[in-house]
Formats: structure tokens, sequence, C-alpha cells
């Protein structure tokens, strides 16, 4: 995907295991960080992308590609892909910045939710035209 959304993580000594290296459970916390700065820089959130509708994740994946230590500076790609009237899957795709070196990849399947009738509904035009302006179409 050439154009995504970029953020940066800096790994603490929090995220690492008993192992030395970033817990399992963490790098669900970097996709985490990376999509609240992706839906911020949209004007949105996870329970507003519009029309008072928010997100509700259903599934993540994740690749373990690297193995990444305390205090390595992570760069951290999110991008839409193959859409949907009710579906926003969010691909992510982290780097080292010392070496490049891809580390994490993995992705995220959130449906559009109202929150008031605990629902899951369509995802706000509004939203899919925000994105659009700055990245162009979803990844299909």
């Amino acid at each position: 995907m050439e154009k995504a959304y970029s953020s940066e993580y800096v790994v603490t000594i929090g995220d690492i295991n008993y192992g030395g290296h970033l817990g399992n459970e963490r790098s669900l916390l970097i996709f985490h960080d990376a999509r609240y700065r992706f839906l911020q820089s949209l004007g949105f959130s996870e329970a507003d992308i519009g029309n008072g509708k928010g997100l509700i994740i259903v599934e993540a994946t994740v690749h373990f590609l690297k193995e990444v230590l305390v205090h390595d500076v992570l760069e951290t790609r999110v991008w839409l892909s193959e859409c949907s009237e009710r579906r926003l899957p969010m691909q992510y795709e982290v780097k080292r910045k010392a070496d490049g070196k891809v580390v994490l990849s993995g992705s995220t399947l959130l449906l559009a939710f109202d929150y008031q009738t605990r629902k899951v509904t369509r995802v706000p035009a509004v939203f899919l035209q925000a994105y659009r302006q700055v990245y162009g179409e979803p990844e299909i």
C-alpha cells in the first residue's frame, strides 16, 4: 500500500516479556495505538466514525516476523482494505526504524457499530469520504 497512515511507537519495559522481547499480546496494543492515531488524524475515534457510529473489533491476526526489544523505535503503517457496507478491515505493517526490517504485520476486522442500539450498522459515508480524500480508494 503506497498511501498509508504512519505512526511511531517506542517499546517500553512494560512491553517486554520473560523472554526479553516483545510480549505477544503487546502487538495488539501497538496496532491499537496506530489505529487510534490514524482515526484521530481523520477527525474520528473508535467510538465515533461519523453519525454517532463507532467501531467494534471482531477479528485480529498477527504475524511475528522479527524479535522486538526494549527501546526499539517502531513505525506502524495502517490502511484499509476490502471495505464493505459494514466492514472496515485494517492492515498493519510494523518496521523497526533502526534497520527498516518488518517485525510485525497483521490485520483487524472492524465492524461499524451503533453503541446505542448495540447492533452492527453501515459504515458512515462521511468516514469513507474522509479516508478517500487523504488516502484514495481502500486497497482491494
